[in-house]
């Protein structure tokens, strides 16, 4: 019944999408294996893509030519630019989305690609032979063979939801859980562990009362994700709002606690830092009167809402009576409670840098199945996976990113390398090298390597490279045009900064903090002309490159010198346990997480300067 296909992606949340269509964009045939065609890149928790660091991620993928920035943009109910009042480095684009609309897309996108397939079935073991897989076997007992396998198995893995004193198996609510494949992979000797999250009730729109809560609208002037012309930016936005919990809410909370499965010891796995509970913000913040509640619509046409920071797995009763205590709650009604769900996941330190595990050929993980958090950690992971088992299919040099090139290459650098014992989570303050990896320059950086490897279309190329040669164009201009003391004071002195008494260079004017490009142009009349015939991005760009030239190029020079370490590539063979000038901890890391470059093994945990020092001498360097 089933042809041998290349590439067999397990699972269809945003792992499992991005690299369903990867994979099959570049050519090899796809068998897109989910338990629900209708839960296509269901959106399990809050509707929304993007934020402090996700937004860059969703920029990335879109560069690269995956499809999660277009979904996004299709389906946005609210746009919105984060950390203005901060640098370009900070700057993280946000979407509300219609969670309906999201998966519609998805799925559309996905039937639209010649090369994919669908399957609607469980997969409960993998046909694996001499460590390597060979392809999966079905709940109904269906033998498909398949040359790699991508497991992007989410929280179904022996999932466990948890409401109060209730338990039941789940990977959603409504939904089973997926069995026999953690057994078989500890079988194989993976390592496996139990990690947690948590959604809050949804509650009926028609039944709060919105005067009592903060109006937050989207940018008057939206952008979008995607860099194609496919999409446009939002044109009419839904507004969210924001109430606070007080004093009453809280103890109504604590009512719940000794039935809370977190705080009795029925949930095992940790459940993420920087995302936690409303009943563990309480309890770990107990000196603060409220906390902030996002009120978010769930879609253009639905009264559902989403109670954003009222993530619980309190009695459904407690849930119900605290809700009712929030300032514009008071007569909510209740779709659904929530809940907090555990879940098998495996140490990515069992991982290659490609996301292929070091265990089985052939065979990758992405998504939560690696400990991670969050839509867009899950997209990049399958986007990723999907491009290295179409690679080896073809026997092709296997794709990564480094650190200093994008967001991904640290997510993924971080999994592999330092491995997380709780779910985690994207933030600009893991990229050593955010000044480069903007959100604003995601294309630049990165669609040139999604058309090599045939994701990226030529009309994406062709786009880029004319914002580069306008942006060089533009910064030139800068560079040489000066003007007058008696054309800029009125501005400088308007902008509160100190007036010039001879000619200068506009590079320079601009560099100034006060002033912004938005500034100039409107202003000054040298200016008006040079810009005139020029788009928004390249403005953008030219004002970024030009006010933090300095920082640019000092971050360029620290990341060349440690892509050095990258270009001394390490035998995979290498035996490391007869170096006893080495510690035993590195010894035994490198031992088992194999690096592939002498970079990579200096970011494994445990691993001092010194041992990369003697592991250059034994290398020959």
């Amino acid at each position: 019944m089933f042809k041998e296909y290349d590439v067999i992606v397990v699972g269809a949340g945003h792992a499992g999408c991005e690299a369903a269509a990867a994979a099959a964009n570049m050519g090899s045939s796809v068998l897109l294996i989910t338990m629900d065609m209708n839960k296509i890149a269901q959106m399990s928790c809050n509707p929304a893509m993007g934020g402090i660091a996700k937004g860059q991620i969703v920029r990335e993928i879109d560069a690269l030519g995956g499809y999660s920035g277009i979904v996004s943009d299709k389906s946005t109910i609210q746009f919105r630019m984060l950390n203005l009042s901060k640098g370009p480095a900070m700057w993280s684009p946000r979407t509300q989305n219609d969670r309906m609309v999201f998966s519609t897309e998805w799925r559309e996108k996905l039937e639209q690609t010649p090369n994919v397939d669908f399957w609607q079935d469980m997969v409960k073991e993998l046909i694996v032979e001499h460590d390597q897989v060979k392809g999966v076997i079905t709940g109904m007992g269906m033998r498909i063979p398949g040359k790699t396998v991508v497991l992007t198995n989410g929280t179904f893995l022996n999932g466990i939801i948890h409401i109060g004193t209730k338990q039941f198996g789940g990977g959603r609510i409504g939904e089973k859980a997926a069995s026999g494949l953690t057994e078989q992979l500890i079988a194989l000797g993976f390592e496996s562990g139990r990690m947690k999250t948590g959604t809050p009730p949804r509650i009926d729109g028609r039944t709060l009362d919105y005067s009592k809560m903060e109006q937050q609208d989207g940018d008057s002037n939206p952008s979008k994700f995607s860099f194609s012309s496919e999409t446009a930016p939002v044109q009419n936005q839904r507004s969210c709002w924001i109430t606070y919990t007080n004093e009453s809410v809280h103890a109504a909370l604590r009512t719940g606690f000794d039935e809370s499965p977190m705080y009795a010891g029925r949930i095992q796995g940790l459940g993420p830092r920087y995302c936690p509970s409303i009943e563990d913000k309480i309890n770990r913040f107990a000196e603060r009167e409220r906390h902030q509640i996002f009120v978010e619509p769930e879609g253009w046409n639905t009264v559902e809402i989403y109670v954003n920071g009222f993530s619980t797995s309190l009695p459904d009763h407690i849930q119900y009576k605290a809700l009712q205590l929030i300032p514009g709650f008071e007569n909510a009604k209740m779709f659904r409670p929530g809940y907090a769900i555990e879940y098998d996941y495996f140490p990515p330190t069992q991982l290659k840098l490609t996301l292929e595990t070091h265990k089985v050929r052939n065979l990758f993980f992405a998504g939560q199945i690696n400990g991670t958090t969050g839509y867009e950690e899950a997209a990049c992971q399958g986007l990723i996976a999907g491009i290295n088992a179409h690679l080896n299919v073809k026997n092709q040099e296997p794709f990564v990113l480094s650190r200093s090139e994008a967001y991904i290459g640290v997510l993924i650098d971080d999994l592999v390398n330092k491995g997380t014992d709780e779910p985690y989570r994207m933030f600009t303050s893991r990229a050593e090298y955010r000044i480069l990896l903007r959100q604003d320059n995601a294309d630049i950086r990165l669609t040139e390597k999604g058309y090599k490897l045939g994701l990226a279309s030529q009309s994406r190329m062709d786009a880029v490279a004319k914002k580069i040669e306008d942006t060089n164009t533009l910064v030139s201009a800068f560079k040489k045009t000066s003007i007058t003391p008696k054309e800029v004071n009125p501005l400088l002195e308007k902008m509160g900064t100190a007036s010039i008494s001879q000619n200068y260079k506009l590079d320079a004017i601009l560099a100034r903090p006060q002033l912004t490009m938005n500034d100039m142009i409107a202003q000054l009349n040298t200016v008006q002309q040079l810009v005139s015939g020029y788009d928004e991005d390249c403005l953008l760009q030219s004002e970024i490159v030009m006010k933090y030239e300095g920082y640019l190029e000092k971050e360029k020079l620290l990341a060349d010198k440690m892509n050095r370490l990258e270009d001394i590539k390490i035998n995979p063979e290498f035996d490391y346990m007869p170096i006893q000038s080495m510690s035993k901890e590195a010894r035994e890391k490198l031992s088992k997480q194999r690096p592939q470059t002498l970079g990579q093994a200096s970011r494994i945990s445990g691993i001092s300067p010194a041992d990369i020092s003697v592991l250059l001498i034994h290398l020959g360097r």
